[in-house]
């Protein structure tokens, strides 16, 4: 399968075996373990970055088997869970990073070709994200590449 924006082939891999118990070494209980996640999630974190904490710190490599339920579920019985979906809001960021560089450095092509990309990647998601109701049919990104042609 080939790769977006690319002229190479993707990395083929096998596909982790999801097991259906917790594992033997955890010592949390369920209640422990979404309250660790409340938590986190209060203290400011990514759904990502409490994945990794958890791994990292308790020991937790995967939630569902633990909980029975996903982590992004346990955020959203609790209403906690993010306004805009992780992916299209770090590719947001990741977006004005490059436009702040672009503002400085702006004789760097290069650079406004990956901006146009991360756009194009944001208005995709977007689309798919507004026809599945996570985020608003009225959110809209205004692109910075139409502004600096």
């Amino acid at each position: 399968m080939a790769r977006i924006h690319v002229h190479t082939h993707g990395k083929s891999h096998s596909t982790r075996p999801t097991p259906k118990s917790s594992p033997s070494w955890l010592t949390l209980s369920r209640d422990q373990v979404s309250s660790v996640i409340v938590r986190l999630s209060n203290d400011g974190l990514s759904p990502s970055e409490i994945g990794v904490r958890l791994r990292d710190e308790h020991g937790i490599p995967l939630v569902e088997p633990v909980l029975g339920k996903s982590l992004s579920e346990v955020l959203a019985e609790n209403k906690i869970n993010p306004d805009m979906p992780e992916d299209l809001d770090k590719l947001v960021k990741k977006a004005l990073g490059l436009q702040k560089h672009l503002k400085v450095h702006n004789s760097d092509h290069r650079n406004v070709r990956s901006l146009e990309l991360i756009e194009a990647k944001i208005h995709r998601l977007s689309k798919y994200y507004k026809s599945t109701s996570k985020i608003a049919k009225n959110w809209k990104y205004a692109a910075v590449i139409a502004q600096l042609e």
